[in-house]
């Protein structure tokens, strides 16, 4: 923590620690990760892939789990961001694109994928009051959501430029394209919008209906 008299007579303080960027840096990568494998697991749900395996409620549970720790791991991110300031990027900024003043257009880019990750939450939390065609294009959002986050951490991550940094990223994005790849070769399971067999699990099981994942 810093201060400084500001003119005016004003007393500013600055709240910044190498830990906190470790833990904005680390948790970034992580919720990357995160968001990795749960479009990877839902595209396992969609398609049957592993046959009778690995069971559709284990996948399904694994799915809605790794899904809450991808949005713990964003909201860390997002706090870590905000509070140290080092870097000039504000509450608006985390959530309103093109309106921070550091490295602007990779920071909406992130931004961008952190506001599509909240509209996939919500949908599913609102699933029951939403037309089914916004639902399902509301969910289809969670790959274009990957993307923006995959180009974010390129763009502004430090390590995503080391050699880890660009395994781990490049890991990820593989994973997505080769599960993406093993989806459009199978034909895709049709759940109905309000299966119980999966809406039944609760709220934040996985729904996939033509192509298009849940992100919960």
């Amino acid at each position: 923590m810093r201060g400084w008299l500001a003119p005016g007579g004003r007393i500013v303080i600055a709240l910044t620690s190498p830990y906190i960027w470790y833990t904005s840096r680390i948790s970034g990568v992580i919720a990357l990760v995160m968001l990795t494998l749960v479009i990877v697991l839902g595209i396992l749900i969609s398609t049957r892939v592993g046959g009778r395996r690995v069971g559709r409620f284990e996948i399904t549970e694994m799915h809605r789990s790794i899904s809450l720790v991808a949005m713990i791991f964003v909201a860390i991110h997002v706090v870590t961001t905000v509070i140290d300031t080092y870097v000039n990027i504000n509450w608006i900024s985390a959530v309103v694109p093109l309106t921070s003043s550091y490295k602007r257009l990779p920071v909406a880019i992130g931004t961008v994928a952190i506001d599509l990750m909240l509209a996939v939450w919500l949908s599913s939390l609102l699933k029951e009051r939403i037309d089914p065609r916004a639902w399902r294009a509301i969910h289809f959002s969670s790959y274009a959501s990957f993307v923006a986050a995959a180009v974010h951490s390129y763009l502004v991550g430090t390590d995503e430029r080391s050699l880890w940094g660009l395994i781990v990223l490049g890991s990820c994005v593989a994973v997505v394209l080769l599960g993406g790849g093993s989806f459009s070769g199978t034909k895709p399971t049709a759940l109905a919008y309000f299966d119980d067999s999966v809406s039944g699990l609760d709220i934040g099981a996985p729904v996939k209906f033509r192509g298009v994942i849940s992100l919960r």
